[in-house]
């Protein structure tokens, strides 16, 4: 069985989160860098990284490495790569995404374009043909040029792996699924513990939540670009990893996780969402403003992405959103909060100092985790079994 280093982005900031899974899942890094992950697998690691991984944007099979200062030098380069061991002769394929970050070669268009003609020069000499129909299964590359180092992968996922299938109706600005996840992955929260999200949106983080405590793959009930590539990875693979996935679901898992947002409609959208990703008994949601949150229960968890005010006409309505976030939480004196935003007035009108501050890119976005930690729950009290005693 040959192996492969399989390249995994990611939101850059969170390449610590998609260690720690891809370990959990038994593989070994091999390089972890701005932005994304590197480790070592098999076919199987193929399909287990992109129905398993929460944080990770897409999984690619490495097929070069090379330094390239001039359109001459990465035109020859990408030419010596041995594609003809993983495109066919009817392949489709083409550079779908090329990002340079200081390096002399800087225009993505002329990196995709050249890098192109190199492919086809190369398979024409292996195939014997000249010209391709290009009318098979497709076989998109992506590249990145780091310091005139560049890194060549083909993508094994097709639509980014935050594409969980279950998000069909979103808020404005909504959170990515898998930096929502990678966000709950950066605090204790485990699911015998309370969850709150009283900026709840379209229910994407506490739809995440509920997906971790029922061990549902977040990649179960999606395809992928490579599935269809059945001379590198056979369907047995796939299907084999696929029921993995399935028997490891505990949909009668205990917990409470509670959203609420101020616009009815997002509640609604929320409970749809939730349905679709079969988490909707797993989630009470609720119609409420921010300034009633309240909770019987200790040592809970807030995790939220409140509104940042980005657009001028909402900036007065952030400070006064934010002091009533701080208000109610001052009032859950056991629980924790986390909380990404690009806000900078946040702590002040949460009206504590963050004891953790953790810099996301959100996008281009530059935004703050702010992780305001409560204390410690007993042994004998993770919140939720004492709180079900008081209900």
């Amino acid at each position: 069985m040959k192996t492969y280093e399989l390249i995994a982005p990611c939101h850059f900031g969170l390449e610590s989160v998609l260690k720690r899974e891809i370990t959990d899942l038994g593989y070994d890094v091999s390089q972890v860098e701005d932005g994304r992950v590197t480790f070592i697998g098999d076919d199987e690691a193929v399909c287990r990284a992109n129905i398993g991984l929460r944080s990770a944007e897409r999984i690619l099979i490495k097929v070069g490495s090379f330094r390239a200062e001039t359109f001459d030098e990465l035109f020859e380069n990408t030419k010596q790569i041995s594609w003809e061991e993983f495109i066919p002769v009817d392949g489709k394929f083409w550079v779908a995404k090329a990002a340079s970050i200081k390096s002399k070669l800087f225009s993505p268009s002329d990196i995709q374009s050249i890098m192109k003609k190199a492919m086809v020069e190369r398979l024409k000499e292996v195939y014997h043909v000249s010209w391709f129909e290009e009318a098979g299964q497709s076989f998109p590359v992506r590249v990145f040029l780091m310091k005139d180092q560049v890194t060549v992968g083909l993508d094994t996922t097709g639509e980014s792996l935050h594409k969980r299938g279950y998000r069909k109706f979103t808020a404005k600005a909504p959170i990515a699924e898998n930096l929502a996840a990678a966000l709950i992955m950066l605090t204790p929260w485990k699911h015998d513990r309370i969850l709150v999200d009283p900026f709840c949106g379209s229910g994407t983080i506490l739809i995440e939540a509920a997906l971790m405590a029922a061990n549902i793959a977040p990649g179960m009930k999606r395809g992928f670009t490579a599935q269809r590539w059945a001379h590198l990875i056979d369907k047995k693979v796939w299907d084999d990893s696929y029921e993995e996935a399935r028997e490891m679901v505990d949909l009668s898992v205990g917990v409470e996780i509670e959203g609420s947002d101020i616009d009815p409609q997002m509640i609604h959208i929320a409970q749809q969402n939730a349905r679709l990703a079969g988490v909707d008994h797993l989630i009470k949601f609720e119609e409420k403003d921010v300034g009633r949150l309240a909770h019987k229960g200790r040592y809970g968890f807030i995790i939220t992405n409140p509104p940042y005010g980005e657009r001028l006409e909402d900036k007065a309505a952030i400070p006064p959103l934010y002091r009533k976030l701080g208000e109610r939480f001052k009032s859950l004196d056991t629980w924790s909060l986390y909380m990404i935003t690009s806000y900078e007035g946040a702590q002040q009108d949460i009206g504590r100092r963050a004891d953790k501050n953790r810099k996301i890119y959100n996008g281009m976005m530059k935004t703050y985790y702010y992780q305001f930690m409560g204390p410690r729950p007993p042994r004998d009290e993770t919140g939720m079994k004492k709180n079900a005693d008081r209900k």
